[in-house]
């Protein structure tokens, strides 16, 4: 990684989650200028069928500070170690 891309990394790293995200999302989009239909209409379905287990009560939604920790243990390492071998 270059200087400047390690320097942009940690004003990225800096905002509130909200705007990581839609930076995130709008770095990841321009990787590739082409947009798959088919899945585009998977992910559509997807996303549909989520929301009615969730509107069903199948399944129940846990915050982002609960869903951090799950993903944290899973990955057994601690949210700083995890920003450094990002940073690195």
């Amino acid at each position: 990684m270059t200087q400047e891309a390690a320097e942009l990394l940690k004003k990225a790293l800096s905002l509130p989650v909200s705007e990581r995200a839609d930076l995130a999302g709008s770095l990841i989009e321009s990787l590739d200028d082409t947009q798959d239909e088919a899945v585009a209409a998977a992910w559509d379905e997807e996303v549909a069928r989520r929301m009615a287990d969730i509107d069903s009560g199948a399944v129940k939604a846990v915050s982002l500070d609960e869903a951090r920790r799950r993903l944290f243990n899973f990955l057994e390492v601690s949210p700083a170690e995890l920003t450094r071998s990002l940073c690195s």
